[in-house]
């Protein structure tokens, strides 16, 4: 833990000497206190799972290299799946003079898909979001149908990243489960916002054949995420003697559906319900008795 720490603290001082202004701008662009930022980088405090998620954002990294010194590191989550990534978006990820204008761009068309619906955000919507031209749009998303899958792209990656900043830490496959049901929740906020973009990428994958290959490659990473932990925690005898492939169908299946219900409005459903439900069950159905 001690050497994963000490070169957590050295990546990120990577990813704060490479941003191209002082320290203190790096900080107040994640909404971190500047003294927090500088006790985090010597090892007096540690870094919150938000504040790497925040770092990995700016600096156009993943969580993941950031504690494990790879983006391909197989740790508590699943990688997502290469071939979920166009060559576009490799392009603008690895080319970090390029992906200032890029991550504006997705940024505006994640949240304005998130909250509008595809079909109601066009590409001078985008535009008008970023203070650019149309032109500028297109040059990084040739079409519109362009950024609605690399907004699923881009929920695969946030959601990775929370994974294993989330997770990282939490060595109890029984805990760690359990965090994992939670940061799945649809919470107000990016949570939701999140739940809102797979909703519109179902809809559409289930008319479009040509996207069912990019959700089958973003679902299984998630799937074999639950799968891992489940594994985990049969090594470890906290868990049930079961096919791990059938309790990860089972509880995935719940946790879709009750995220569903929530999302579309049914009356009675909540978080915390939705939140009580998945307890329950991982209680009765995975954990040991």
């Amino acid at each position: 833990m001690q050497e994963t720490s000490d070169g957590l603290r050295e990546r990120v001082r990577e990813v704060v000497r490479s941003h191209p202004a002082s320290q203190r701008t790096f900080a107040e662009r994640i909404g971190l206190d500047a003294t927090k930022l500088s006790k985090g980088l010597t090892g007096t405090r540690r870094f919150s799972a938000a504040e790497l998620m925040s770092i990995a954002e700016l600096g156009n990294v993943t969580v993941n290299w950031l504690i494990n010194g790879s983006d391909d590191v197989e740790a508590v989550t699943a990688v997502p799946q290469r071939s979920a990534r166009s060559e576009q978006w490799t392009r603008a990820w690895n080319a970090r003079t390029d992906t200032g204008r890029y991550q504006q761009i997705l940024d505006a068309a994640w949240r304005l898909i998130a909250e509008r619906g595809y079909h109601a955000v066009r590409i001078a919507d985008v535009a008008e979001a970023c203070g650019t031209s149309a032109a500028t749009i297109h040059y990084y998303f040739p079409g519109r149908d362009d950024l609605l899958t690399e907004t699923l792209r881009y929920s695969v990656k946030q959601s990775f990243d929370r994974q294993v900043a989330e997770l990282h830490s939490i060595d109890d496959a029984y805990d760690r489960l359990l965090r994992l049901v939670e940061v799945q929740l649809p919470t107000p906020g990016l949570l939701r916002l999140d739940w809102s973009i797979w909703l519109q990428i179902w809809n559409e994958s289930a008319l479009r054949p040509e996207l069912r290959e990019l959700h089958t490659d973003s679902y299984t990473r998630w799937h074999e995420t639950i799968a891992r932990t489940i594994r985990t925690g049969q090594q470890q005898g906290v868990f049930v003697d079961a096919d791990p492939e059938d309790l990860t169908m089972r509880l995935t299946a719940l946790i879709d559906g009750l995220g569903i219900q929530i999302m579309t409005g049914r009356p009675g459903r909540t978080v915390d319900r939705m939140h009580a439900a998945l307890r329950d069950f991982v209680t009765r159905e995975i954990v040991r008795q």
